[in-house]
């Protein structure tokens, strides 16, 4: 309740944050391809969640006498070569997908922006060892990167996920050492300097929260990119490999029956642009909702 004092109105403190979560709400969902786009995500999510519950068979399950069956009640999808049953792979592979994008994300992001915030605070020595060690690595082509990594480290979902890591650090440390540089310049970090805050203390409490918001913005469209990187070095047999139930190592053992079976390929092909869409279109309705120069446009 505001408080009246002469010609004085005194706003309580929470009315700011109340606006702010409204303009965030209407904003976001502002866009009708931003609500499917997490439509499509609730329901993989779901699906990854319950997939022993979903599929009507077991991802390895292997029926002697059905390979490649055509789709029937029994198998809506039909079956491969080795006569598993398609759809209970392509629900199994959400979880593979999923995986891959949320713990690469938390690797790299948790490696990266503490770097980065290292580089960007510290200055001097720090920066120039961290920065050019991330100027190194964004030499090469990125996905001619994660083919190097993965020949190195050899196949396997822990294997895929260190190489994508690597490849992805270099974005969180080079965003967030700018971000670092410009907050730091803030009178109120200044202000916590003078009083004798430390260092660490600065930059947990005052630049990281402030660096937060396009943050979240790069992760969740790192989210949809990682997902398809994992598939195309599925699809090129340096990823994850059979008998898991990935999605782009299914493309790469279903695409030879383009013609014949022409469902096994595009099943999985099709499932991975609707998480790659759907991570892309809410990454860009955060970036809408959060970023501060838009206030007062939208």
């Amino acid at each position: 309740m505001a408080v009246v004092t002469g010609n004085v109105s005194m706003i309580p403190e929470k009315a700011p944050r109340v606006s702010e979560l409204r303009r965030f709400i209407r904003i976001f969902f502002k866009r009708w391809v931003v609500i499917v786009g997490l439509i499509i995500l609730f329901m993989v999510l779901f699906t990854a969640i319950f997939a022993p519950l979903l599929a009507p068979y077991g991802p390895y399950e292997i029926a002697a006498g059905m390979s490649l069956e055509l789709p029937s009640d029994q198998h809506w999808l039909g079956t491969d070569l080795l006569g598993r049953d398609s759809l209970s792979r392509l629900i199994y592979g959400s979880r593979i997908a999923l995986a891959v994008g949320f713990i690469t994300v938390a690797i790299a992001s948790v490696i990266g922006i503490s770097l980065g915030m290292l580089a960007g605070y510290a200055g001097g020595t720090a920066y120039m060892i961290i920065m050019r060690a991330v100027d190194t690595l964004m030499c090469f082509p990125g996905f001619i990167l994660l083919m190097f990594l993965a020949s190195i480290l050899g196949n396997g979902l822990r294997n895929v996920i260190i190489a994508l890591s690597i490849g992805t650090i270099a974005g969180y440390v080079r965003v967030m050492c700018g971000l670092t540089l410009s907050l730091k310049q803030n009178d109120y970090i200044m202000a916590e300097k003078s009083i004798g805050a430390g260092n660490l203390r600065t930059m947990l409490i005052h630049i990281l929260p402030n660096a937060f918001p396009p943050l979240i913005v790069l992760m969740t469209m790192q989210l949809g990119t990682l997902i398809l990187a994992e598939a195309g070095l599925g699809f090129l047999g340096m990823g994850i490999v059979p008998p898991e139930a990935a999605w782009g190592s299914m493309v790469n053992e279903s695409y030879v029956y383009l013609q014949s079976n022409p469902w096994l390929c595009f099943a999985p092909g099709i499932a991975i642009f609707l998480v790659v869409f759907s991570f892309n279109m809410v990454g860009d309705g955060l970036r809408d909702a959060l970023d501060p120069r838009l206030r007062g446009l939208l």
